[in-house]
């Protein structure tokens, strides 16, 4: 059956405007960005198979251009579309979090920070760089590592600091085994690099891990 046959409040687009992007499931949401669906299904159906083909949203996201474009009912032309659509979205969460203070979006910052760093293949150690109302100035991926692991070097970050004519920062890093638990390495790296950043007055406010769905805030574990 087409969705034009379905009832109307049962309908992607409508169901949205009727009740917000939230109460859509996955493979509505994913039905609206494909438009249209192929020969005997319909948008939704077809949406529902791509995510049991690549095994989530997340993975379809993430997928590279090769394998996104092999999928049935894709091609690179819907590709580039969903770059664009993650590329404002990031843009987006960053232009927040240079207009409002850091303290006050703490959802945002962990937002930010996960779309940047959760489909990171290795390890890699960035840096929000802060003014002092604690808006971003800039974020900086500093150190690139292995799968588990990535040298950092405190020296380099209180250099970026003082180019940036920083107050603040909030360090952050991702675990590509996708469990974000703090590591006892986590937590000496923390100490060292507020240590440094301290000589030239520069707040380490928090130190944010990123694992597969999920953020680790040091500050809030008590950890720093």
């Amino acid at each position: 059956m087409a969705i034009t046959d379905w009832p109307e409040n049962e309908r992607p687009r409508e169901k949205l405007l009727l009740r917000g992007s939230a109460a859509l499931s996955d493979a509505e949401l994913l039905a609206i960005f494909l438009r249209t669906g192929c020969a005997g299904k319909s948008a939704v159906d077809l949406a529902r198979d791509l995510l049991s083909t690549f095994g989530g949203l997340r993975q379809l996201l993430e997928a590279s251009k090769k394998e996104f474009c092999l999928a049935h009912g894709l091609g690179p032309a819907k590709y580039v579309q969903l770059q664009a659509v993650l590329e404002m979205s990031r843009r987006h969460l960053s232009e927040t979090l240079t207009r409002t203070s850091a303290f006050d979006s703490s959802h945002a910052v962990k937002q930010f920070l996960s779309s940047q760093l959760r489909h990171k293949s290795s390890e890699v150690f960035a840096v929000l760089f802060l003014d002092s109302q604690h808006r971003m100035l800039s974020f900086d991926e500093l150190f690139h590592g292995t799968i588990n692991a990535a040298s950092v070097y405190p020296r380099e970050v209180v250099k970026a600091a003082l180019k940036y004519n920083a107050a603040a920062v909030i360090l952050s890093h991702n675990h590509p085994s996708g469990i974000a638990e703090p590591s006892s390495s986590d937590c000496s790296i923390t100490q060292q690099l507020s240590a440094a950043l301290q000589l030239i007055d520069v707040r380490c406010l928090d130190h944010i891990i990123v694992g597969d769905g999920e953020t680790i805030s040091l500050a809030e574990r008590g950890l720093m």
